[in-house]
This record gives structure tokens, C-alpha cells and sequence, in this order.
């Protein structure tokens, strides 16, 4: 039966985001995920999860200027310097404070009239960079396809692109982020793609959310409980973030969590 991680960014938003780590946990979450740590200390996250008995199990690497709209540098052509400071300077020290396993690398938005090839190229290149540095510290690096209705001119947009990138670079713990609401908008067929790339032991987390307006899981036109069945069937062990708005309260949208709630653990 599948794990699920509270998504902090997302979950939980009635409350501010040092007390979602509780709040998740009071309603049977075990692990926890969200966007991005560096606002806070991480020595005062480390002992938010210590204190709730939380597992970390996914956050972002830094975006360059988020609130000016940039969404990743990853496959921006002169940016390298800047990403890899970040990762090092940044990502990866609060990836050991919080024992998490993984890091999301995001791509970024192509820039008006930029040259494709250049983009692959930086994009892979920094992509290998990333996993040796990460390597070491056994931490699995993230690349995540994104719709382009949600972000626009976002560059990796399909699983069977992840998968290549992925192929190229050919490092262990490279792995692809699989978005079940992303995939169902860009491409559906979602079970299909879960029995197509599960087995491959190269997707590295998964995250849900009812499509197409982003809430609770047991609302749109995908039948999670049907997809949930599929995961044990394939014999998936990683967790399952909950990358969702809810559409009130969100302890009040959890019904559809409850079957599962006695399942869960906290193991990574």
C-alpha cells in the first residue's frame, strides 16, 4: 500500500510553515516534502522532523530568482557557475542537515529565440555535475517533466524526455520525478507509462494531485484508487508526494487518505 508525503508547500497552508510539520504528522503523515528549505535555518527543520518524528524525502535545489519568475537554471547556457554554487553552497548542505535522499533539480524556462541544442547540452552537462557531487553524499539527484500550463516554456515537459536525459548523463542516481498531474495534462495514459518506467528502477519519487484544477487526489478525472493499485502491483517502495491545493481545509479533504493511513511508516 503506498507511503505518502505531505507536500508543506502546497498542504497545510492554514497554518504557518513551522507548524505544518506537526499538523502533517497529526493526521498520519510520516514523511513530508516541499519546494524549497532555505528560508529557514536547517538546523531548525532538522529538529522539527526530529520533534514530529518526520522523514524529509524530497526538496528542491535552489531556482535562481523564484519570485521574478525564473523556474530552475539548470539548462540555461551561462548560468553554470551560479548553479553549481547553489548546489554545493546550498542544496546539498541542507540535504545531509535533514537526511534527505533526494534533490529536484529544476530545468528551467527556454528563453525567446534560444538555440535548442545549446540548452540539451547545458542541461546534461550540468545534470552529470550535479550527480557526482551528489554521489558521494548518497543522494539521488531529480529531474521532473512539467506541463506548460502551469509553467509556461518550462523545458522538460514528457516522461519519455526525462527518460532520455536520464539515459544520456548514465549516472546511478540520476533519476526522473514522476508527476502523475503532469503527466496525465501533457500526455495521459498514466498507468500505462507507470508499468512502462517503474520497472526500469529509474523513477526516483512520485507525486499526485487531482486534474485538472490541482486538489485533493479523489476529485478530477483520475482514478488514484485505481492508480494506487497499480504502485503495489508493480511493487513500488518510495513514497508518494502529495503535491496538491486543497480545496478547504486540509485536514477536511483528507477522506481519501484514510484507507491508507494505517499503512504508512517513515523509512525513506
Amino acid at each position: 500500500m503506498p507511503r505518502f508525503a505531505a507536500n508543506l508547500s502546497m498542504m497545510y497552508t492554514e497554518h504557518a510553515f513551522p507548524d505544518r510539520f506537526a499538523a502533517a504528522k497529526r493526521d498520519g503523515f510520516h514523511a513530508v516534502e516541499y519546494l524549497f528549505p532555505y528560508a529557514f535555518d536547517r538546523a531548525e527543520l532538522a529538529q522539527r522532523l526530529a520533534d514530529q518524528g518526520l522523514a524529509q524525502v524530497l526538496f528542491n535545489a535552489p531556482p535562481g530568482d523564484w519570485d521574478h519568475g525564473e523556474r530552475g537554471m539548470a539548462c540555461l547556457p551561462g548560468r553554470e557557475d551560479e548553479f553549481r554554487r547553489a548546489f554545493v553552497e546550498q542544496a546539498l548542505p541542507y540535504a545531509a542537515a535533514l537526511n534527505c535522499p533526494r534533490v529536484h533539480v529544476m530545468a528551467g524556462l527556454v528563453p525567446p529565440g534560444s538555440d535548442a541544442a545549446a540548452l540539451r547540452a547545458t542541461y546534461v552537462a550540468n545534470l552529470a555535475w550535479a550527480a557526482q557531487q551528489a554521489s558521494s553524499a548518497g543522494i539521488d539527484v531529480l529531474i521532473e517533466p512539467i506541463n506548460t500550463r502551469d509553467i509556461p516554456r518550462f523545458f522538460l515537459n514528457r516522461q519519455d524526455h526525462a527518460h532520455e536525459i536520464v539515459a544520456e548523463v548514465a549516472a546511478p542516481n540520476l533519476k526522473v520525478q514522476m508527476d502523475l498531474y503532469h503527466c496525465q495534462i501533457v500526455e495521459g495514459d498514466v498507468a500505462t507509462k507507470l508499468r512502462r518506467y517503474l520497472p526500469t528502477g529509474r523513477v526516483g519519487h512520485l507525486q499526485i494531485a487531482g486534474v485538472p484544477e490541482r486538489h485533493e487526489p479523489d476529485v478530477g478525472e483520475l482514478h488514484h484508487a485505481y492508480l494506487f493499485a497499480v504502485l503495489d502491483e508493480l511493487g513500488w517502495s518510495g513514497h508518494v508526494g502529495c503535491e496538491y491545493r486543497p480545496r478547504a481545509g486540509t485536514s477536511a479533504g483528507l477522506g481519501w487518505f484514510q484507507p491508507y493511513r494505517a499503512a504508512q511508516g517513515s523509512s525513506r
